[in-house]
């Protein structure tokens, strides 16, 4: 895949906000994924060639936090809690109910781009566990029965 010049652009100007900065690697990255969407290796490639940190570095970081992707995101990001105490009230099943519903695995993306999902390891929100967080909104208590519903709530924004 070759990057449009527009991307480039962006992926420069990104670099240069932090050329002063003593470790400027997490917040280019941030703020790619942030405008890019997901920071693919063309994209790495750029940042390197940018900054001089080696492509390998670079790869390095984005498959280590979660939050950086390596491939385009849903619409709606849902990240399911399966920290500990998630976990024990019920966040696999809640990720495995979601994942059956929508037909994809942790870590892909509905064909219809509508949907991602994610295994978080903690949202810090173990009181209200198991909790699910959707583009930031989070759901207290999930229970199985609600999941369909939750996706429906999105599908029809999609339909307004």
């Amino acid at each position: 895949m070759t990057l449009r010049t527009e991307a480039v652009t962006m992926i420069v100007d990104i670099c240069n906000r932090y050329k002063n900065e003593p470790s400027p690697l997490m917040l280019i990255l941030a703020d790619v994924q942030r405008e890019y969407g997901y920071i693919p290796l063309e994209v790495q490639e750029v940042i390197a060639a940018k900054t001089g940190i080696p492509v390998s570095e670079i790869y390095g970081v984005v498959t280590f936090y979660n939050f950086f992707s390596l491939v385009p995101k849903g619409k709606y990001v849902i990240g399911c809690c399966i920290g500990t105490a998630c976990y024990v009230k019920g966040g696999q099943n809640v990720l495995d109910k979601f994942s059956e519903l929508l037909k994809i695995k942790p870590g892909q993306t509905t064909t219809d781009g509508l949907f991602s999902l994610d295994a978080i390891r903690c949202l810090g929100a173990c009181g209200i566990a198991p909790a699910i967080s959707i583009n930031g909104k989070v759901y207290p208590k999930v229970t199985l029965g609600e999941i369909p519903n939750i996706i429906k709530e999105y599908r029809d924004k999609e339909m307004k």
